[in-house]
């Protein structure tokens, strides 16, 4: 594997909309954005950490319209991730993404996204939105890998050759490729590609959503990304707020 600690000495390539800041790899980076954009710090910030067994960024979004619309950022950090992993690993390797934001490699869970915001209003347009991920380098824990067969690491899946720092920077370029078509009105093509990536539509997936457990079927998403699932004969929407993590 490329080493990580190494790579973080070298000053990353990122868009000039982004103002990188670097971490201790102990540091939360999404807890630190956070903390950034609540003493109001620029759109287009991002915080991250490089260590050993993980890789983990979050950026801080100023959005202009509501929180219902504006949580569409989500899926575009999370298509954003899939397009860089998609060009650095070998080709073999399958990334599939959950509705809550659970990275799937090969069909086991490797990391997860996150999101907060300034408020939870759907309504209102939020004073600032971030967006964050964790991704496994290595086995997470003392145990044997084999104890928990649902959960997996890059190294696991045989991207040991996957660039930590290439694999950010891809990140921070796509994501904005998808944040801007957001921002042109563009909800198709992101929506599109990000469904492409859902894991288990039409399957019975029981997922922890806003504090409860849901059950039912997975259908897919709407035209606002919102998640459907039917339960028997009723068909409900669970909004993409509902992702929204309360303050620690």
């Amino acid at each position: 594997m490329n080493d990580p600690l190494f790579e973080a000495d070298r000053e990353p390539d990122f868009p000039p909309l982004i103002s990188p800041q670097r971490v201790a790899g102990t540091i939360d980076p999404f807890a630190k954005a956070r903390g950034l954009a609540a003493l109001g710090c620029d759109s287009g910030t991002l915080v991250h950490a490089i260590a050993p067994e993980r890789l983990r960024a979050a950026i801080v979004f100023a959005p202009e319209v509501a929180l219902s619309q504006a949580v569409q950022v989500f899926c575009a950090c999370a298509t954003g991730f899939q397009n860089a992993f998609g060009g650095l690993a070998p080709p073999e390797v399958a990334l599939h993404l959950t509705w809550d934001g659970k990275i799937l490699v090969n069909g086991a869970k490797a990391g997860f996204l996150r999101m907060a915001s300034s408020h939870s209003d759907p309504n209102d347009v939020p004073d600032w939105l971030v967006v964050g991920f964790d991704i496994w380098l290595l086995p997470q824990g003392d145990g044997d890998p084999g104890d928990t067969p649902d959960q997996t690491s890059l190294y696991m899946e045989g991207c040991a050759g996957v660039s930590p720092l290439e694999l950010l920077e891809g990140w921070a370029r796509h994501t904005l490729v998808w944040v801007n078509g957001l921002v042109d009105g563009d909800t198709q093509s992101l929506h599109r590609e990000w469904r492409e990536l859902l894991y288990g539509v039409g399957e019975s997936l029981p997922m922890g959503v806003a504090g409860q457990e849901l059950c039912g079927t997975f259908m897919g998403a709407d035209a606002n990304f919102a998640m459907l699932r039917r339960d028997g004969d009723v068909t409900s929407l669970i909004p993409l707020t509902d992702l929204l993590e309360e303050e620690a």
